[in-house]
């Protein structure tokens, strides 16, 4: 007897069959990761922003932001005035909500509306206090920011870390973070609520210092810091697998 014409047949009924022995959808995970920052922190003075009409207009209604713009004083520099210049970071976290397919996404996509054009990326492994280490995209861009009153602007470079926290597992990745939900989905019949976490410096000279410059290797470094200290804190290592 040729069996070959029943193979296929065979094949797609178990296939549908196994269907019925996943578990059941439905439970939504939330993210290992605080959305509350502090006002100060080593330092750092953080100022609140509201998410951009962009993000609103793209992302879910209920997706959740916590976004700063993080000053911290630059010993023995001052303007004419007297105030003390400041270095200058942007912190954003932007966590899912129950519209998992929109409501986050790599932040290359939403950084050329922000006035970013990226040029390069690579990815850098950080060892943090906690004996974990994280690994974070790391992408060199321009971006025009406003250099006067009268609407002229300045090109900068500058460099932008992220990574994405799910329930309990931390990526770079956003093809490995999709895998993850998939494998999750199938077979713990669970949805995970992902953040991911931005923080961006600019470097060169700033239309705000007068006589200072800042290089390139010395913004990765405070960056690179300042990720360091927010994911210790920030992070719920408890609840992230080794």
């Amino acid at each position: 007897m040729n069996w070959k014409p029943l193979i296929l047949p065979v094949m797609l009924a178990a296939g549908l069959g196994a269907i019925y022995f996943l578990p059941s959808a439905g439970a939504v995970a939330d993210a290992a990761i605080k959305m509350e920052l502090p006002q100060e922190d080593g330092g750092w003075i953080f100022r609140k922003n509201l998410p951009s009409k962009e993000e609103l207009q793209a992302l879910a209604k209920d997706t959740e932001f916590s976004k700063a713009t993080c000053f911290r004083a630059r010993p023995g520099e001052f303007t004419k005035e007297g105030y003390r210049n400041a270095d200058l970071l942007d912190l954003s976290i932007v966590l899912s909500g129950y519209d998992l397919n929109n409501s986050i996404h790599r932040p290359e996509r939403c950084m050329p509306a922000q006035g970013h054009d990226i040029l390069s990326g690579s990815d850098v492994r950080i060892q943090l206090s906690n004996g974990r280490e994280l690994t974070a995209r790391r992408l060199l861009s321009t971006r025009k920011i406003p250099a006067s009153e009268s609407g002229e602007t300045r090109d900068l470079r500058c460099v932008t870390y992220y990574f994405f926290v799910g329930h309990d597992r931390v990526t770079h990745s956003h093809l490995q973070r999709t895998f993850i939900d998939m494998k999750d989905r199938i077979l713990k019949g669970q949805d995970q609520r992902w953040a991911y976490a931005s923080l961006s410096m600019c470097f060169g000279r700033m239309p705000w210092y007068e006589d200072a410059e800042i290089t390139e290797e010395e913004a990765d470094r405070k960056v690179q810091r300042f990720l360091k200290e927010f994911a210790e804190k920030q992070i719920n290592w408890q609840q992230v697998q080794s």
